[in-house]
């Protein structure tokens, strides 16, 4: 069983990928099942929203925190501890007798979505040979980016069938599997190539990495402001059943996984072009969802535009961080992580006040403005200087706080690939 664990390869990547699905799915899951949630459990659409506020925000923080204070632990076993939380809190939920105890288990899903997916993102080139390390960190990111389009569509078609409750059920049992996987054919990671902490702050004082995460903030705000209320925007639409629903939203996740892959193999080149259009789709197709003139044949249409675009947000954000900053590694990748997953609270908070405020088509348009605002800091990074990662000064001399020409080569790596 040792030799088998310590081989890694692609069928520890896979299992990494798996792990990255598990926390990413468990954390959107409420999206496609707020109306019933809210309805077992006696609180407003609204309120059901905050099941999606408190892990972005927790994970957020520990995001950075777990990749400071997990120290010299092995990576290993980190992710296996926090696989394990994952599956108890994934088992626990489905049982949750109130909003209160549901929002303190989507607490510590918070917890695991921040420690896996930072630490998942950079394992890729530890797994397999050099020459493979780019594949294997795509197949890693790619759990995150199904997840984010097949897993609401999944959830809400077992929920559909069996109730939210279930959903919770069969999302533990797959969170044990991937957990068991890991367990088998992960080999021993101990702590490498972790920037020291004060490239943190060095990081955010630079021009493109500051707008880098500004256009990850808009983007993934303004998705998730109009996203996390889809299911009942979806639900005024005349003779819209919750089968109709189930469906419209796996036309949605699969036009998603087509444009994660159409939008990663563009992004390689022009990451920046790819997210401006990306910009300008979901600023004009949140809005429109919320119309109903076009009845469930107009809002499929409509979802499946969205899903293309939104598919291209995480590979395409991450493609550009990569080539702004290649030496920080870890730390971006936890950055990265942070502003994530603040935004996805931010933009679920948000959309929830606007619903309680004015109107669920309230929310929509909210997020078609959030997501259009992010062509500014895309436009506006063009014009970045030279110097340490996109600007004069900040980051130190060093491995950790290289010249400007870091940024121009490492774009220009990433335009030969």
């Amino acid at each position: 069983m040792a030799k088998i664990r310590n081989a890694g390869g692609w069928p520890a990547v896979a299992a990494v990928a798996a792990s990255t699905f598990s926390v990413v799915t468990t954390e959107m899951l409420p999206v496609g099942l707020l109306s019933p949630i809210g309805a077992g459990l006696g609180v407003s659409d609204g309120t059901a929203g905050l099941t999606m506020t408190l892990p972005g925000l927790v994970a957020a923080a520990a995001a950075p925190v777990l990749t400071v204070c997990a120290g010299r632990l092995d990576r290993r076993v980190l992710l296996l501890t926090l696989m394990g939380l994952l599956t108890a809190a994934d088992l626990l939920s489905a049982a949750a007798p109130g909003i209160e105890v549901l929002l303190g288990l989507r607490v510590l899903v918070g917890v695991c979505i921040g420690g896996v997916w930072a630490i998942a993102a950079g394992l890729g080139p530890r797994l397999v040979p050099s020459r493979a390390a780019g594949r294997a960190t795509s197949v890693i990111f790619s759990g995150i980016a199904v997840a984010s389009v097949l897993g609401v569509p999944a959830g809400t078609l077992v929920g559909g069938r069996a109730g939210w409750r279930a959903a919770f059920l069969v999302m533990g049992a797959v969170a044990l599997l991937a957990t068991a996987a890991l367990a088998v054919v992960l080999p021993p990671l101990p702590p490498r190539g972790a920037a020291p902490s004060h490239v943190l702050p060095a990081l955010l004082r630079a021009r493109r990495v500051r707008a880098a995460l500004l256009v990850v903030l808009l983007l993934v705000c303004g998705h998730f402001a109009g996203y996390t209320f889809v299911r009942p925007a979806l639900e005024r639409i005349p003779g819209t059943g919750a089968g109709t629903v189930g469906g419209l939203m796996l036309a949605y996740g699969v036009a998603g996984v087509a444009g994660n892959f159409l939008a990663g193999t563009a992004a390689v080149r022009h990451p920046r072009r790819v997210l401006a259009v990306v910009a300008v789709t979901l600023g004009a197709v949140i809005p429109a969802v919320s119309l109903t003139a076009g009845g469930t044949a107009g809002a499929a249409a409509l979802l499946v535009v969205w899903g293309l675009a939104y598919g291209g947000v995480s590979v395409g954000t991450q493609t550009w961080l990569s080539a702004v900053a290649p030496e920080a590694g870890e730390t971006v990748s936890a950055l990265f992580v942070a502003v994530f997953n603040v935004a996805i609270a931010l933009g679920a908070l948000l959309g929830g006040r606007a619903v309680d405020a004015v109107s669920v088509p309230a929310a929509l348009w909210l997020g078609g403005l959030l997501a259009a605002a992010a062509v500014v800091p895309l436009g506006a990074a063009g014009g970045a200087g030279k110097g340490r990662w996109g600007r004069s000064g900040g980051a130190g001399k060093g491995r950790w706080g290289r010249s400007g020409e870091v940024e121009e080569e490492a774009e220009a790596r990433a335009s030969a690939c």
